[in-house]
C-alpha cells in the first residue's frame, strides 16, 4: 500500500528548522522619545549627495532599473580600484549571502559558520538544503582551528564575519589567510565585511586582496552601516569571475532598485561623509566601553560600531532586566539571545545625545540593582 499523500503542499526538509530572523526593536509601548541603539545604524545618516541622487531618481519610478547595476558597480570599482566585472550588487548583503549558499550549497552538503555569527548564515545554509554546522568561538571571537576541525568532504561554504556581529571582535588578516590556506579548494570562503569601514586595527583587512587573488574567496560589504542607506537595501561582493557568473545566473534580474543604484553610487564617492562617520565612532566606541566597564560590567572589546555588554545572570540584574529598564527610558537595545548570548545586550554607537543618555540610564540601572 502506498504511503498517504500530504493534504497540502509541504516545504522540503530543513525549511521548518529555520528560526525566523527577528530584527531589533524600533520603539516602546506608549510612544515618547526613543533612542534606537538596536540596529547598528549610523547616527550621521546618509550622505547629502546620496539623498540628492535618491530624490532625483524618484522622477523615474516607472522605469525598470539597469539589471546589472552598472553605475553602482562602476562607482564601487572606482572607489576601490577594482574591475567592475568582479562585482555583484544585491538587495543588501543578506541577499548575496543567501545567493552564495543557493549556488554552492544544497542537499547533501554542509555550510559552516561561527557560534555567535550573523543569523542569516544559518538561514541561508538551511534554505539551500544544506546542513548547518556551528564552530565554537573562543573569547567571543571566531576560532580558525574550530572551523577547520569541522571541515569534511561535504563542506561547501564557510562564512566568517570580520569584524563579527554581535560581538564586535575580529580576526587579524594573518588568521584569515591561515584559514583560507587550510581549506580544501572546493570550499568557498565568504568573508562578510559589513563593519569593515569602522576598523582601525593595523592588522585588519576586509579580505579584498584575498578575494582578488583566490579562486574560492568572496568578500561581501554593505551600504547599510557607515553609508546610512539601510532603508534602500544595497550590498555588494567581490569574487572570482566564475563565482560572479554563478551568482548572476540565479539572482533576480532587477534585484537592485533604481533608487538604490542612484543613492549608492553617490554615497560611495562621498569619502568625507564616511570619514566623519568613522571619526564619530572612534570617539564614542571607547567612551561606551569604558563607561559600562566603570559600572562593573563586562564589555567585549569591539572594533565595530557597537558594543556587547554582559550582565550577571541574577534576578533584577540580568540582561532582560536591563533591557526592560532601558526601554522604559526610551533606550532601545538589542537582545542577543538568538545568538546564544542570553546574558548580554548589543548597543549601537549612536548620537552623542543618545550615548550620553544611555550611559546615564545604565548607571541608574546598575545602582538601582544593588539597592
Amino acid at each position: 500500500m502506498s504511503a498517504p499523500q500530504p493534504a497540502r503542499p509541504e516545504p522540503r526538509p530543513g525549511v521548518l528548522a529555520i528560526d525566523t530572523y527577528v530584527p531589533g526593536k524600533s520603539g516602546r509601548p506608549g510612544g515618547g522619545k526613543v533612542y534606537k541603539l538596536s540596529s547598528n545604524e549610523t547616527p550621521l545618516g546618509p550622505s547629502p549627495a546620496a539623498l540628492a541622487a535618491l530624490h532625483e531618481a524618484t522622477a523615474k519610478l516607472e522605469t525598470y532599473p539597469d539589471g546589472r547595476a552598472t553605475a553602482l558597480r562602476t562607482a564601487i570599482a572606482k572607489r576601490y580600484g577594482l574591475d567592475p566585472e568582479r562585482i555583484v550588487c544585491g538587495a543588501g548583503s543578506d541577499e548575496l549571502l543567501s545567493l552564495l549558499a543557493y549556488a554552492y550549497g544544497g542537499p547533501g552538503s554542509e555550510g559552516i559558520y561561527s557560534e555567535h555569527g550573523f543569523l542569516v548564515y544559518r538561514i541561508a545554509i538551511l534554505a539551500s538544503g544544506a546542513e548547518a554546522v556551528v564552530a565554537p568561538e573562543r573569547d567571543y571571537t571566531t576560532d580558525v582551528d574550530a572551523i577547520l576541525a569541522r571541515v569534511t568532504e561535504r563542506t561547501r561554504i564557510v562564512y566568517v564575519t570580520n569584524p563579527s556581529n554581535p560581538t564586535g571582535t575580529y580576526l587579524p588578516f594573518d588568521e584569515i589567510r591561515r584559514l583560507h590556506a587550510s581549506l580544501p579548494p572546493q570550499v568557498l570562503l565568504v568573508i562578510d565585511g559589513a563593519y569593515a569601514e569602522y576598523v582601525r586595527a593595523n592588522d585588519y583587512s576586509a579580505g579584498l586582496e584575498l578575494a582578488l587573488e583566490s579562486e574560492n574567496v568572496v568578500m561581501t560589504r554593505t551600504f547599510s552601516k557607515i553609508h546610512g542607506l539601510a532603508a534602500v537595501r544595497i550590498g555588494w561582493m567581490v569574487a572570482p569571475a566564475h563565482v560572479v557568473d554563478a551568482v548572476n545566473r540565479i539572482r533576480g534580474p532587477f534585484n537592485v532598485s533604481g533608487l538604490a543604484i542612484a543613492a549608492g553610487s553617490a554615497a560611495i564617492a562621498d569619502e568625507a561623509h564616511m570619514a566623519a562617520a568613522a571619526a564619530h565612532n572612534a570617539e564614542w566606541l571607547p567612551k561606551l566601553t569604558e563607561g559600562a566597564r566603570a559600572l562593573g560590567l563586562e564589555v567585549t572589546p569591539s572594533v565595530a560600531n557597537f558594543v556587547l555588554i554582559h550582565f550577571p545572570d541574577e534576578p533584577g540584574r540580568s540582561a532582560a532586566d536591563a533591557d526592560a529598564f532601558l526601554t522604559e527610558r526610551g533606550l532601545i537595545t538589542r537582545r542577543v539571545t538568538a545568538y546564544g548570548l542570553p546574558n548580554a545586550l548589543r548597543v549601537t554607537v549612536a548620537s552623542a545625545e543618545a550615548n550620553t543618555a544611555f550611559l546615564a540610564a545604565l548607571g541608574d540601572f546598575v545602582r538601582g540593582a544593588h539597592a
